[in-house]
């Protein structure tokens, strides 16, 4: 565990730098292939000014993004005493805690740090789990927390995000222009390429670095719980329940403790699923009530 947190710390610190230089690059690859230099500035400056903006704001923003509203104790009592007593048992300071109002079971924690952190489950997820479900559940967010990957995974998501956005618009600009020579056409071939790979070298990023989350994240939650059997079954509940999340959008997807799109669709997604298999964790759980 503490290998992984030092891990995410400096994984996080390396994306973002990676994160300006990669976008920097782009800028001058774009500026080459447009004749405009002042691209090369405006990608850079971006880069920074999103950069900080991703580390500050990006868990309000997944919040927004899936219709989140902070609740009170009085609000769901049996949730908060559930959610304290587990950061005391992990040495976390309590998270905020969130409500979606959706029928879909579902839960996900966000944030920079275990100081600024976020729980957010569904009402269906608190109508469909009993006590032992509902602590396995938290305990896996917990352990999210705990372990520093909300950040990672945060500005992970952002950052791809912006990076297929920018990729998008560059393909829709009109770069051929009065450089009518071989530099500029060789410079917008590259910038072609550059446009087409980023946003699946991205995506490619989120998915390696999201699935090796969640196994971590479920093995830590049962040492929190010592019940393996309680996020078993409340695995099993969440995936076997038909419902789409209202808000579920692949940008936010991961963040989930289970992949949030069902039914139709279903199987095309699975493809690009930030989630692993969830027979594959049932049995890793399975595995573990032989040595809790």
């Amino acid at each position: 565990m503490y290998t992984q947190i030092a891990a995410n710390k400096r994984r996080t610190l390396i994306l973002m730098a990676a994160f300006v230089v990669f976008l920097s690059l782009l800028g001058w690859i774009f500026s080459r292939a447009t004749a405009n230099s002042n691209l090369v500035y405006f990608f850079g400056g971006f880069a920074l000014i999103y950069a900080f903006i991703s580390y500050f704001a990006s868990a309000k923003i997944a919040l927004t993004m899936a219709g989140a509203k902070p609740i009170a104790k009085k609000d769901a009592p049996e949730l908060y005493r559930v959610v304290e007593n587990l950061a005391i048992t992990a040495g976390l300071p309590t998270p905020a805690i969130y409500i979606v109002n959706d029928p879909a079971p579902n839960a996900f924690a966000t944030g920079r740090d275990p100081q600024h952190a976020y729980v957010a489950v569904t009402s269906g997820l608190l109508d469909r789990l009993n006590k032992d479900e509902l602590e396995g559940v938290v305990a896996h967010e917990m352990s999210h927390i705990g372990n520093y990957d909300i950040r990672l995974m945060a500005i992970v998501i952002m950052m791809v995000t912006i990076i297929a956005v920018l990729s998008n618009m560059f393909l829709r600009m009109r770069f051929f222009n009065d450089r009518d020579n071989e530099a500029a056409g060789i410079f917008a071939i590259i910038g072609i390429i550059a446009a087409v790979l980023a946003p699946i070298v991205g995506t490619l990023l989120q998915l390696a670095v999201s699935r090796q989350r969640e196994y971590l994240a479920d093995a830590s939650g049962v040492q929190l719980t010592r019940y393996p059997e309680g996020l078993e079954h409340a695995l099993e509940k969440i995936s076997a329940d038909p419902q789409t999340l209202k808000h579920a959008s692949p940008s936010t997807a991961h963040l989930y403790i289970c992949s949030p799109f069902k039914g139709k669709g279903a199987q095309v997604m699975r493809l690009f699923s930030t989630h692993p298999p969830i027979e594959d964790r049932i049995k890793r759980l399975k595995q573990m009530e032989k040595t809790v």
